[in-house]
């Protein structure tokens, strides 16, 4: 049995350190152009090679997708483009275009290349070609179901690896090949700039009476007509392996670190269990399923690992997202780890406290209590929340005190990105994550 890797999303920077540090093996990312997701924040050349030190100091791998349907006008940019990657030196190039497939052969041959979902790899002959031309693993098409992977595995190379998706949003056309948000919008899907009108409502006007609309129903359920479930495999790993895949998929690069943290952790031990005793995979199944609920989703479906999928794979009633937690923030470090003297103003704000006597329970006793933080959404004095490890834990905590960089004492931290200094109830490490259950 082949030991799959989990490939994890990354937006930026700081989710692509969470996907590291919360279980992936490898982490795919986009530059600022010639990827489909140019509405993701992306990284730049700076950021990019920081990225990539920083998850291979982990042992861990960095993909960068360079996936778009190129034009002309593209390609004296995607030269230049893999001339810098070639540099910064990831570990694979994720490629669409038989044309840009070849300028990264041409430019970078000692990079992996691995062809992307977008080229509708449906069978063992196109594994084959691109194989031949020296493609290192091929990105199966969403369509196909686990009996035709497993009957691919046995029909190409060993050596060969296959990539799937296995978890997130699944898109309404052919491969991800939609020309929907092109016709609305002018903004081509395949060119990284998708608006999802797959995700909006719908109705019928009839010509000679304008203005006048008549919903579309599907069994009274509503009108989002394409408005697909996200997928979700976390209880069918023993089959995702079975098939021979090389590489699970978690699909997310609009996500937050939240949604990354949870999904890969999640993953990461059910992978681990399976592998490990399947006995304990299966008795540990409820966790899984708890805890893969606890990032935003749509309500989930196997997509089309067991066939066909039928209308239940569909959400007509709306395009809601279920949110079970906020995103706050993510652990920066604590008080005593800071540089000597990089905290001057916040050590000077405490020791006014303490030579006045207020009991704030701010002393220098209690200092190793605070965190730094860049906060992500509004959380108040007195919330009880949650500290989240990689390790699987989620620990509840009381926000005791928060503190903006100079010191100055703040009842709630309403500014998104600001920086703060957070004092909790419980002990925090670099990385863990915040976070609050909502109702």
């Amino acid at each position: 049995m082949r030991h799959p890797e989990l490939l994890v999303p990354a937006s930026c920077l700081e989710v692509l350190k969470t996907a590291v540090i919360f279980g992936a093996d490898a982490v795919y990312i986009g530059g600022e152009a010639y990827g489909l997701r140019a509405k993701a924040k992306n990284f730049s050349k700076a950021q990019m090679a920081e990225g990539i030190a920083f998850a291979h100091e982990h042992g861990v791998k960095v993909y960068v997708t360079a996936n778009i349907f190129a034009h002309n006008r593209d390609l004296e940019g995607i030269e230049a483009y893999f001339h810098e990657l070639k540099e910064l030196r990831p570990d694979a190039l994720i490629i669409a275009d038989p044309g840009v497939f070849m300028i990264a052969k041409r430019i970078c041959p000692e990079i992996e290349r691995h062809i992307s979902t977008q080229a509708n790899n449906t069978n063992y002959e196109t594994y084959r070609f691109w194989w031949e031309q020296g493609a290192k693993r091929v990105v199966s098409a969403r369509e196909l179901s686990l009996a035709e992977l497993k009957e691919l595995r046995g029909k190409i190379p060993a050596e060969m690896e296959i990539e799937t998706f296995v978890h997130g949003a699944m898109c309404i056309s052919y491969s991800g090949r939609c020309l929907l948000s092109n016709y609305f919008t002018g903004r081509d899907a395949n060119q990284g700039a998708c608006t999802h009108p797959c995700r909006w409502k719908y109705a019928v006007m009839e010509e000679s009476r304008p203005g006048e609309y008549l919903p579309i129903e599907e069994n009274e359920r509503g009108t989002y007509i394409f408005n697909s479930k996200d997928l979700c495999m976390i209880e069918h790993i023993p089959d995702l392996l079975d098939a021979g895949i090389d590489s699970f998929k978690i699909e997310g690069r609009m996500k937050t670190a939240l949604y990354v943290a949870t999904v890969a952790r999640t993953y990461r031990r059910a992978i681990d269990d399976c592998l490990k005793d399947r006995a304990l995979y299966e008795k540990n199944l409820p966790w899984y399923r708890s805890q893969i609920s606890n990032c935003t989703y749509r309500q989930f479906t196997t997509g089309f690992f067991y066939g066909r999928p039928d209308q239940e794979s569909q959400i007509y009633d709306s395009n809601t997202y279920i949110k079970e937690y906020t995103y706050l923030g993510i652990i920066g470090g604590r008080i005593d780890e800071r540089p000597a003297g990089s905290a001057s103003c916040f050590a000077a704000s405490w020791e006014n406290e303490d030579r006045k006597g207020e009991s704030t329970g701010i002393g220098a006793g209690s200092r190793p209590g605070w965190y730094q933080i860049e906060q992500r959404n509004k959380f108040s004095v007195g919330e009880t929340i949650e500290v989240m490890k990689p390790d699987g834990r989620n620990i509840p905590a009381t926000v005791l005190g928060i503190r903006d960089e100079e010191g100055n004492p703040m009842e709630s931290a309403p500014h998104p990105k600001q920086k703060l200094w957070v004092e909790l109830s419980c002990e925090a490490e670099r990385f863990d994550l915040l976070r609050r259950a909502e109702e």
